[in-house]
C-alpha cells in the first residue's frame, strides 16, 4: 500500500514517524520549507514521554509535489483546517477511484474534502494528543502512544476496507477505534475544543493554567454549554469520546464540561499550549473558524444565537488583526464574554 502524508506539523510528524519506523511506504510533504529541510539534514527528532526517538528520512517540499507519478491509497492531511481544500485539490490527481483522504485535523473538513474528492474517497479522523514544534525537525510529544487516542469513520458504505486500513495504519501511532458515525464523534471533539482552543489562546496561558482559574472555568463553560445546545438541535448524536464511556455519559449539557475534564486529565501537561495560541506564538493564521467560528456558523444556520462563542471569537479576531495580544491581560475580557449569554 503506498501512502502519503501531507502536513508534518507536530501531529503530522508523530504519526509519519511512527508508520515509516513500522515500515509503512509513506511519502511526507511538507509545506514549511525550514522543516523539510532540518529532517533532510539531521532527521526528525520526537521527544516522547520516555525519551527521544530520532527518524532518518526525506520528506519532500510542496514544489515536489508535480513531480510524483503514480496513484496513492491513503493521502492523510495534517494541515490546519483552512488550507483543507487547496491540498485535496493538489493531491487529487495523485488519487485513484479507490483512494481515500483522511483528515486527521482539527474542524469539520470532511464536507469539504467530499465537495473536491466525493464522499466515497473521505474518511475522517478524530485526534486526541499533546505535541508540539518548537523548531524545525524537533517535535515534542506529551502523550503516548498507548495515551494518543483516535477514532476513524466514513459517511460512505463502500469505504470499509479502506477505513479498516486508516485503521491499520494509524494504530502505528497510537490507540485507534473505528465509528461508525464520524460526523458526531468530529463533533464530540469539537465540544472538546470550544473551551480551550480560544479561551487559553486569547489569555496567552498552558490550558491547565487557565481551567484552573475558577472565573475562567465558567467563562469556558459557558461557551461549552452553547456549543452543546447548538450540537443537540442539529441533531448530533452524544457519544463517548475521548476515554468517557457510555456509562459515565450524563444525558445533559454537563457532558460537554466532561469533555474538557477529559482533555485535562488524558491529554494535557503543565506546559501544554493549545493549537491556537502555538500559532499565535509563531505569527502565523490560527483555525478560528474551525472552533467557536464553526458554532457560531452553524448556529445562524439554524437561527440560534450563540452570543458567548461570538464574544469570544470576536476577541480572538482582534489578536489575529493585531489589536490584542495574548495575554492574562485580556481576562475581564474573556470573563464578559462568558457572560454575553
Amino acid at each position: 500500500m503506498r501512502v502519503a502524508l501531507f502536513g508534518s506539523g507536530a501531529v503530522g510528524s508523530s504519526f509519519s514517524a511512527d508508520m515509516i519506523n513500522a515500515g509503512v511506504d509513506l511519502t511526507v510533504i511538507d509545506p514549511w520549507a525550514p522543516h523539510v529541510d532540518a529532517i533532510r539534514q539531521n532527521g526528525l527528532l520526537v521527544n516522547m514521554p520516555d525519551g527521544p526517538e530520532k527518524t532518518a528520512f526525506h520528506p519532500l517540499h510542496v514544489y515536489d509535489v508535480p513531480k510524483l507519478r503514480g496513484t496513492f491509497d491513503v493521502v492523510f492531511c495534517g494541515v490546519k483546517s483552512y488550507d483543507t481544500r487547496w491540498v485535496a485539490e493538489l493531491m487529487k490527481p495523485l488519487m485513484g477511484p479507490d483512494s481515500v483522504f483522511v483528515g486527521t485535523q482539527n474542524g469539520m473538513t470532511i464536507d469539504e474534502v467530499a465537495e473536491i474528492l466525493g464522499p466515497e474517497r473521505t474518511v475522517g479522523c478524530v485526534v486526541g494528543i499533546a505535541a508540539n514544534m518548537p523548531e524545525p525537525g524537533l517535535v515534542n510529544r506529551e502523550v503516548t502512544r498507548e495515551g494518543t487516542w483516535l477514532a476513524v469513520g466514513a459517511e460512505h458504505a463502500v469505504l470499509s476496507t479502506r477505513v479498516q486500513q486508516v485503521y491499520e495504519l494509524l494504530s502505528h501511532a497510537a490507540t485507534v477505534e473505528i465509528t461508525d458515525d464520524i460526523r458526531s464523534a468530529k463533533w464530540m471533539k469539537l465540544l472538546a475544543n470550544i473551551p480551550e482552543m480560544l479561551p487559553s489562546g486569547i489569555l496567552g496561558a498552558p490550558l491547565m493554567e487557565a481551567a484552573q482559574d475558577p472565573e475562567v472555568r465558567s467563562a469556558m463553560d459557558q461557551a461549552s454549554r452553547e456549543a452543546y445546545a447548538v450540537a443537540k438541535a442539529l441533531g448530533v448524536t452524544f457519544m463517548p469520546s475521548l476515554g468517557i464511556t457510555a456509562e459515565e455519559m450524563p444525558d445533559s449539557d454537563q457532558y460537554a464540561l466532561d469533555l474538557l475534564d477529559a482533555v485535562l486529565a488524558r491529554f494535557s501537561q503543565p506546559t501544554t499550549r493549545v493549537a491556537v495560541l502555538q500559532d499565535w506564538d509563531k505569527g502565523r493564521r490560527a483555525e478560528l473558524d474551525a472552533f467557536s467560528g464553526y458554532v457560531v456558523k452553524k448556529g445562524e444556520e439554524i437561527g440560534m444565537p450563540t452570543p458567548v462563542n461570538r464574544a469570544i471569537l470576536d476577541l480572538a479576531e482582534r489578536i489575529e488583526s493585531g489589536d490584542l495580544t495574548p495575554s492574562w491581560d485580556n481576562k475581564d475580557l474573556l470573563l464578559a464574554a462568558g457572560q454575553a449569554g
